[in-house]
């Protein structure tokens, strides 16, 4: 049918959308020198897993939706390959986001702690941290934890083993939810404390000087000291404020792509295993489909609050003509 043809065609372009983004956001920081260090090492490795998952993980998902009754027609040896680059790429896409907002709540919340050295040293800890997690969750079915291919039924899909489905879900999906809504209200309680800190704290400019900002446009500049830091007022926010906002929207907006795009299939996948419900598989495709779309948003929140990859972006194309 024409809707058929349509939904194919929309998924044939979201993967080939999400492969060449991500690409762009590698390549842009391999040849941008000043991207070489964090948090642009946390957002290479998103864009490697997002990349992995449109080039290895889509299109194989694409054939099986092609196929009649979603059968897998593919062999054993290639569905066992499927669904553990599959269960990879995609636990290490979510890690990574996980990794982005932690590395965003110490960057807000210690700054004085979480000096430059520091953050370097804890960002390639989490990237470890993320791929060998992954990877431990996605070898397990090929060690024997479930089966993921029944020649029978010819049917390829994740080890419906209820231990493995609790381990693999609570793993790969719900403890990096726990972590992330926890980080992003801390994000935003920190920001509520230092605005209140700094209506009680504020150096306040004499009166005169209040005639001087209503005859002139340019930014007021007023010293506030707290806990032995100095900060900076620019038209009644200090530059900390203005970075926290910034921080806890972008997070925020990165969590919440991340929930709508993930909950749905980890919560139908928990169910079907441990229940033995019947999910109709048209909207077990429609779930699976909405996770990988998350690994097309996520490159494009990350770059829209950062105008250096998008100055980045134009110069590269201007290099390349």
């Amino acid at each position: 049918s024409i809707f058929t043809v349509l939904i194919l065609t929309l998924l044939v372009l979201l993967t080939v959308a999400t492969f060449l983004w991500n690409l762009l956001v590698l390549a842009t920081i391999l040849r941008v020198k000043a991207f070489h260090r964090v948090p642009h090492n946390l957002v290479a490795s998103t864009a490697v897993s997002d990349v992995l998952v449109a080039a290895l993980v889509m299109p194989l998902s694409l054939v099986k939706e092609l196929s009649a009754g979603r059968r897998w027609r593919l062999g054993r040896e290639l569905c066992l390959v499927w669904v553990c680059f599959d269960m990879l790429c995609c636990t290490a896409s979510i890690w990574n986001v996980t990794a982005i907002a932690l590395d965003r709540y110490w960057s807000v919340t210690r700054q004085l702690q979480y000096t430059l050295l520091a953050r370097r040293r804890i960002s390639n800890v989490m990237i470890a941290l993320t791929w060998l997690l992954s990877a431990a969750i996605s070898l397990a079915p090929l060690l024997g934890w479930g089966e993921t291919y029944s020649p029978e039924q010819e049917r390829c899909q994740l080890s419906q083993e209820p231990s493995y489905t609790i381990v693999s879900t609570g793993g790969a999906f719900y403890l990096p939810l726990c972590v992330v809504l926890f980080v992003y209200w801390k994000i935003y309680k920190a920001s509520k404390l230092h605005m209140g800190a700094r209506r009680r704290n504020a150096v306040l400019p004499l009166p005169d000087a209040a005639q001087v900002k209503e005859a002139s446009q340019e930014p007021q500049m007023v010293f506030t000291a707290r806990r032995a830091a100095i900060t900076f007022q620019t038209d009644g926010e200090t530059w900390r404020e203005q970075k926290e906002k910034k921080a806890a929207l972008m997070v925020g907006i990165l969590i919440g792509v991340f929930v709508l795009c993930w909950i749905p299939f980890f919560i139908t996948e928990l169910i079907s295993s441990l229940c033995s419900c019947n999910i109709p598989p048209i909207w077990k495709s429609i779930f699976l489909w909405l996770g990988y779309s998350n690994s097309f948003f996520n490159p494009l929140i990350y770059t829209a609050f950062n105008k250096n990859y998008n100055n980045a972006f134009k110069n590269l194309f201007v290099k390349q003509r």
